[in-house]
């Protein structure tokens, strides 16, 4: 018997990324592409320092916990097979920019 994939939950995601203040979303849709953008990145094999640095690119922002946020609940909720992925990425990831090395 194999285990059961888990499946997204888009509702749960919009939740946690709309109420939450600072992505300022135009609509559920952008929020869920953007959702699946992330979810694509961490597939793709980014480093965890990679995707953090993109999604504070991509909203402006210098703030580490805001980016892992909107990350956590993509990966989270959006692509949890990819949970496993993204933890093992993010494992020695220490926070701030990308240095000229890529970590």
């Amino acid at each position: 018997m194999t285990a059961p994939q888990a499946a997204a939950d888009e509702v749960a995601y919009l939740v946690n990324v709309t109420v939450r203040p600072g992505y300022q979303f135009p609509d559920a849709r952008t929020a869920l592409d953007y959702g699946y953008v992330i979810c694509d990145r961490v597939g793709q094999g980014n480093r965890y320092s990679e995707t953090i640095s993109g999604v504070k690119n991509d909203f402006a922002a210098d703030d580490d916990f805001q980016a892992a946020y909107l990350i956590n609940q993509a990966v989270n909720e959006l692509c949890p097979a990819l949970v496993w992925q993204l933890r093992q990425s993010a494992a020695h990831y220490t926070g701030g920019p990308v240095n000229e090395a890529g970590q």
